[in-house]
């Protein structure tokens, strides 16, 4: 069981509080984008993450798609955006303090996908 800590007092999470708490991180994190966007911008930090640069280098993903996901990790405050006054305007994403308390989640599903690629290559 897990632990949860309410107003400091630390107690375990029953099976209901894990499957919804398993539930809203789905909802905020799942699908086939969220998490590859995060660990891009985790790994590029220093660079500038402006949203074509982003798109060209997460393969497969349209402006569209793209938009609204970082529009949705930016509302869940896992993703900054920045405006830059540029001619024309340049816009620069980060992944925030907050997004990167996912990071050990995206490096346990990193390692697990693959070993699970070379377990099925045998």
């Amino acid at each position: 069981m897990a632990t949860i800590n309410i107003n400091g007092n630390i107690k375990e999470a029953t099976c209901e509080q894990e499957l919804s708490a398993i539930r809203d991180s789905l909802e905020i994190l799942g699908g086939k984008w969220k998490l590859r966007i995060m660990r891009y911008l985790n790994n590029r930090k220093e660079g500038q993450n402006t949203f074509k640069k982003i798109q060209r280098e997460i393969e497969g993903i349209s402006a569209k798609m793209l938009s609204k996901e970082l529009h949705d990790l930016e509302i869940n405050l896992l993703v900054s955006r920045t405006v830059l006054d540029t001619r024309p305007i340049t816009v620069k994403y980060a992944i925030t303090e907050y997004g990167s308390s996912v990071l050990p989640v995206t490096e346990s599903l990193v390692i697990w996908g693959l070993n699970h690629r070379e377990k099925i290559k045998a």
